[in-house]
């Protein structure tokens, strides 16, 4: 009984401390300080460069200790967000307990997109540091505010979806058409129509939803776009090759029916070999007999727009040349992608 109370005494007593020890972090610990952000200062400016090696650095962030009048874990949180705004939705770049950060190109690219910035536009960001201590992040202390200037890029090409009849009026998962270069107006994509279809834009989120800005016929069906009392465009059911330019307000669809052709095909340089559409995976295929030798894809079985034999810098096909199956010979599976617009892959997969 002695020990039952001895123990029980014993832990009343840590208890009774723990508290107590728990009541003087919080009325020791207070808030005396922020620390200030002492580089760069308010009006730096820098232009951010996509034909830059990405991982040099673009961004250096430092600050002074914030002062919570104890020794004391210190968590610092770094927001960024579009001048103007009051912080109203602040982009949280990133959480340490040092008082620098630095973020390289392509990091830093993307904290200035994050937070409202448009791409290959001057833009202003606000900076702050907030500082916290324990785990819940108490007692916050707010820098002052810098603001710098930045221009960001984008290495996406702009796109348009279309939405129609082939797909379910969907545009979200509507196949989509891509632009030349950032800015550029001059869609164009593989795409299965069958009946009614649309070109529908992107909103300020890059998504595709209707309410978004869209175009159709002018109801003259000659190729012609209108934004406002619009006619659904229509094609009869096939793989089509589809331009769009939203900006000269015009549209073309051509039909084109894709093969393998070549040294390394069974019928040589003399036909193709037809590759069939698979709506599941949006892609063509076939399984063929192949070779050692050069082959190449062509469209409508004739020398002319449709060709691709070229691989280039980023593995993508493009115009002329042939390309080269090294293989053994064999029975394979060959598969032309071109859902992915201007960025068109193929595969040689042996069955």
């Amino acid at each position: 009984m002695k020990k039952l109370f001895k123990l029980l005494f014993l832990s009343l007593f840590i208890i009774s401390i723990s508290s107590c020890s728990d009541d003087t972090e919080q009325l020791i610990v207070s808030a005396k300080g922020s620390g200030e952000i002492t580089a760069p200062q308010s009006g730096y400016a820098q232009i951010l460069n996509p034909e830059e090696n990405q991982t040099n650095i673009a961004f250096t962030l430092t600050w002074n200790s914030a002062d919570f009048d104890l020794p004391t874990k210190i968590t610092y949180n770094i927001e960024f967000a579009k001048s103007g705004t009051d912080f109203a939705d602040p982009f949280l770049a990133s959480s340490t307990t040092n008082t620098y950060l630095t973020w390289n190109i392509s990091e830093f690219n993307a904290v200035a997109i994050s937070a409202g910035l448009l791409p290959f536009a001057e833009g202003n960001l606000d900076v702050r540091v907030i500082a916290t201590v324990g785990t819940q992040g108490s007692l916050p202390q707010t820098s002052e505010i810098i603001t710098i200037t930045i221009t960001p890029f984008t290495t996406d090409l702009p796109r348009v979806a279309v939405p129609g009849n082939h797909q379910g009026w969907d545009p979200p998962t509507a196949p989509q058409l891509a632009a030349s270069a950032f800015a550029e107006t001059d869609y164009e994509g593989y795409v299965w129509l069958d009946g009614g279809y649309k070109f529908v834009g992107p909103d300020a989120t890059g998504g595709f939803a209707w309410g978004n800005t869209d175009w159709a016929d002018d109801g003259s069906f000659t190729g012609k776009l209108l934004e406002q009392d619009e006619t659904d465009c229509t094609a009869e059911a096939g793989y089509y090759f589809v331009n769009a330019d939203t900006d000269a307000l015009t549209y073309s669809a051509t039909s084109v029916s894709w093969g393998i052709i070549g040294a390394a095909t069974p019928t040589g340089w003399d036909s193709d070999t037809d590759l069939v559409y698979d709506s599941g995976t949006r892609t063509l295929s076939v399984d063929i007999n192949l070779e050692p030798g050069p082959f190449k894809f062509r469209g409508n079985n004739e020398w002319a727009q449709f060709d691709l034999g070229t691989v280039d810098d980023d593995g993508f096909l493009q115009g002329g040349g042939d390309l080269t199956f090294d293989g053994s010979a064999g029975n394979y599976h060959v598969v032309l992608d071109l859902s992915n617009p201007r960025e068109y892959t193929f595969s040689i997969t042996a069955n």
